[in-house]
């Protein structure tokens, strides 16, 4: 063996512990660190011939990289939508590494990791008031899970018109309707074939970024006789608006098509008993995307996909390994192998298995009220601002505002980010402009809020 390789691996203990005391001490100083950093210049190295070990490895990157690190798990980063990570979810991921599990099948694979996979799935559908009609496994993210679930619409978008795509290749039969996609579903459409310019667009009811039903069953009514694909929101990016997906399954009964709910953190609305009306009649979707690195406050990368067990075939006809018998047979028994796009992965169940023993759905639901009301406290300081509107409703835990002079919105977003207390990320709103601040961190505090608007006006001041 590699002397240096050995010379780890005999002292494991004390590299691990070493690695501990630098996780903790990064941890305890999480509300200090910079949220953001302007200068990221670092010093470029080599591969050396001679490696430096463990210790040397850490002791290297502490002193060139370490300090560029930001706080993105921390309370008061707001941008984009990024959980911090619980202690339980920690301690799953740090054994998801120990135990280097590629979760494939329930049996036969020698190990029990897609076992608690799902068992993970059924879980989380609880933890949402799901029934027991959907399956599912994990992923990278909202991205693959979107993905994924369109795959398979895609799959079955082609049974209706007797084709079958996964073998033989696209159909331009297919419609996609959508009124608000997120980013994700647009690059799995582009991914998919389908075209990111193909979507027919919905138009949105006045004021909101939900579906108008009307304009839906119209453009059901025009598409009738080719398969059609709708995709729904649960959560929106800038106002967290969710479609009316009871009105949507009565029109599924009228109609035929494939119903898939974007619910990447709008989810987990479900866990507030103020909220989970929200997401009434989600149940009825063929397909549901959902994230576990946003809302859910474990870390990258991990998300879920659900779809009806009824669709189980078209599914594995889309991800099977047709031409690996080595791989195993489909058609003998479950394995992800032939249900998911990756053939290897890691134990991603295992954080959200944790996380989700440990704190179960009383925990869940404080973090997502806990979320929200800090949202309020934001949304409630601006609209009482002379210097800051509210752009766009706030129905959950995403806040959008501009300056009311809104030329400086720009600058203003630039300097705040710049010094490292809170970051948020731009919009664009109704064709304005607008600062966006998303609550999802299970630390975030109304000290939180306070500190960030403390930052905010001494920006205003010196702008």
């Amino acid at each position: 063996m590699n002397e240096i390789l050995k010379n780890d691996l005999d002292n494991i203990s004390s590299i691990l512990e070493e690695i501990k005391k630098d996780s903790i001490a990064f941890l305890n100083s999480i509300d200090e660190i910079p949220t953001s950093h302007t200068d990221q210049k670092t010093d470029s190295f080599h591969l050396m011939a001679t490696g430096l070990g463990a210790s040397g490895a850490l002791d290297l990157f502490n002193s060139h990289f370490r300090k560029l690190i930001v706080s993105s798990a921390g309370p008061r980063y707001w941008g984009y939508v990024i959980g911090g990570t619980t202690p339980a979810a920690l301690a799953g991921d740090w054994l998801t590494s120990v135990f280097d599990q590629n979760t494939q099948s329930t049996q036969g694979s020698g190990d029990i990791s897609a076992v608690v996979e799902l068992q993970s799935i059924k879980m989380m559908a609880e933890l949402f008031g799901l029934p027991d009609h959907f399956n599912g496994g994990f992923v990278s993210g909202a991205t693959l899970s979107n993905f994924t679930c369109l795959g398979v619409a895609r799959q079955w978008a082609g049974v209706q018109s007797g084709k079958d795509i996964a073998r033989n290749g696209m159909s331009d039969e297919i419609v996609i309707l959508a009124a608000t996609p997120h980013s994700s579903v647009i690059k799995s459409l582009s991914m998919l074939g389908f075209g990111s310019n193909n979507i027919v667009k919905i138009k949105a009811d006045q004021g909101r970024e939900r579906i108008d039903l009307f304009d839906l069953e119209q453009k059901l009514i025009e598409f009738s006789g080719k398969p059609v694909i709708l995709t729904c929101s649960a959560g929106t990016v800038n106002t967290v608006d969710f479609d009316d997906f009871q009105a949507i399954s009565v029109l599924k009964k009228k109609y035929s098509f494939w119903m898939h709910v974007d619910a990447a953190f709008g989810a987990f609305a479900a866990c507030s008993d103020n909220h989970q009306h929200l997401l009434s009649g989600w149940e009825n979707a063929d397909s549901i995307t959902i994230d576990c690195h946003k809302w859910m406050n474990v870390p990258y990368d991990s998300a879920i996909f659900l779809s009806r067990k009824e669709h189980q075939k078209l599914q594995v006809q889309t991800f099977q390994n047709s031409n690996a018998p080595y791989l195993g047979n489909p058609a003998e028994n479950f394995s992800y192998l032939n249900f998911l796009p990756e053939n290897s992965r890691r134990f991603r169940a295992l954080p959200a298995w944790f996380s989700l023993v440990a704190y179960g759905k009383e925990g869940f639901k404080w973090i997502v009220e806990n979320s929200i009301h800090c949202a309020m406290l934001l949304k409630n300081y601006l609209e009482a601002s002379a210097d800051f509107e509210v752009c766009g409703a706030v129905h959950l835990n995403v806040v959008c505002f501009a300056l009311k002079e809104n030329s400086k919105t720009s600058d203003f977003l630039d300097i705040l980010n710049g010094h490292g207390k809170v970051f948020m990320t731009p919009t664009i709103l109704d064709g304005q402009l607008c600062i966006r601040a998303a609550f999802v961190n299970f630390r975030t505090t109304k000290q939180d809020v306070d500190i960030a608007i403390q930052e905010m006006e001494e920006v205003l001041e010196g702008l």
